[in-house]
């Protein structure tokens, strides 16, 4: 059996970018999964394309799984699978958030995202057997708990937050505003929310019976809201002599972000561009988030234009979803030299 459709329509998931990500290698390959004796079988892929299946289909279906590997840290996802039987209908799960990544569908806390969900292949035949006219659609949640990652996580373990049955074919987009994933921050929530479809229980007769199989699946990571703090300048401090040290205090800083800190004339005005001070920038380009601390000294020259006056030292991160301001300080700075006497003559 040809397996173009499925396992083509499987492989195009798997972006250039996978290849290469912060300097990590991923390895792709197709499993086979016979149903439902259970035996396996695996086959490398590349990024796109179509293949054969190594194996005959038999009467009880076969489904193929999508996964990548990651080679440091040693870590494995399932992306996608997908079923194919006699009479089995076609379920299909796309998640889409503001953020570009194409890995693994990703976003953050306090951000929105969106499935997209499509169905064919379901008969209206009264008489068709029930696993023919209908699909259960799952949503699970799991988080990784406080600085996790996801390394080494258990999914059988992930809690189902709701159930529905489907029997129309279709396309339809969910919208989530805010994550499921439980947590008493709803901020500092991070973990993965699962959408797949399942066929239903299959009793053809006596001696023959189908249990349920995945039919498609994918998953979202959810990365917390990162914070910070600027330690060492204290409101409206007046710096005569030289600019004290400046520690940063960075948390949960967004896997794609780059932040910084500036400094510019007056009050603070979010939005205002202004000098970065150097030492301060820091880019993340990663599959998970950073924390970091960072001390700033000998940053006097971000001064030299602008003179004395009132100043605002700004935290700001820029990720996929806009520009924010993380700490503020506002302080004075007065280095000019004042010099008071008085001038006498004698005749």
């Amino acid at each position: 059996m040809k397996i173009q459709s499925i396992v083509a329509a499987v492989v195009v998931l798997l972006p250039v970018s996978l290849m290469a990500q912060n300097g990590a290698s991923y390895t792709n390959f197709i499993r086979q999964v016979q149903l439902p004796t259970g035996v396996e079988w695996d086959v490398g892929v590349s990024q796109n394309g179509e293949s054969l299946s190594p194996l005959a289909i038999d009467p009880g279906g076969a489904r193929f799984e999508l996964w990548t590997v990651k080679a440091s840290p040693l870590t494995d996802y399932l992306l996608d699978t997908r079923y194919v039987g006699t009479y089995v209908p076609i379920g299909q799960v796309a998640i889409r958030s503001e953020d570009p990544y194409q890995v693994i569908p990703r976003t953050r806390a306090d951000r929105p995202f969106y499935v997209d969900i499509s169905i064919s292949g379901l008969l209206s035949d009264a008489g068709a057997p029930e696993a023919s006219k209908k699909v259960n659609f799952l949503h699970h949640v799991q988080s990784y708990g406080v600085d996790g990652t996801g390394e080494g996580l258990d999914r059988s373990l992930a809690t189902l937050s709701s159930q529905v049955e489907m029997d129309q074919n279709g396309i339809q987009t969910l919208n989530y505003v805010i994550t499921a994933l439980p947590g008493a921050n709803a901020l500092k929530k991070r973990g993965e929310e699962r959408f797949s479809f399942w066929s239903l229980d299959d009793n053809q007769g006596p001696d023959y019976h189908v249990p349920p199989s995945q039919l498609a699946s994918q998953f979202i990571q959810i990365w917390p809201v990162a914070d910070g703090a600027l330690a060492g300048i204290t409101a409206n401090q007046m710096i005569r002599f030289s600019l004290p040290n400046v520690t940063i205090t960075l948390n949960d800083l967004y896997p794609s972000s780059h932040t910084y800190v500036q400094v510019y004339k007056g009050a603070p005005s979010l939005g205002t561009t202004g000098k970065i001070v150097p030492g301060s920038s820091l880019l993340v380009n990663e599959s998970v988030p950073r924390s970091e601390v960072l001390v700033l000294s000998d940053y006097d020259s971000v001064f030299d234009e602008g003179g004395d006056g009132q100043w605002t030292m700004e935290l700001v991160t820029s990720t996929p979803f806009g520009l924010e301001r993380l700490s503020h300080v506002t302080f004075h700075l007065d280095r000019t030299i004042q010099m008071n006497g008085t001038v006498t003559t004698m005749d």
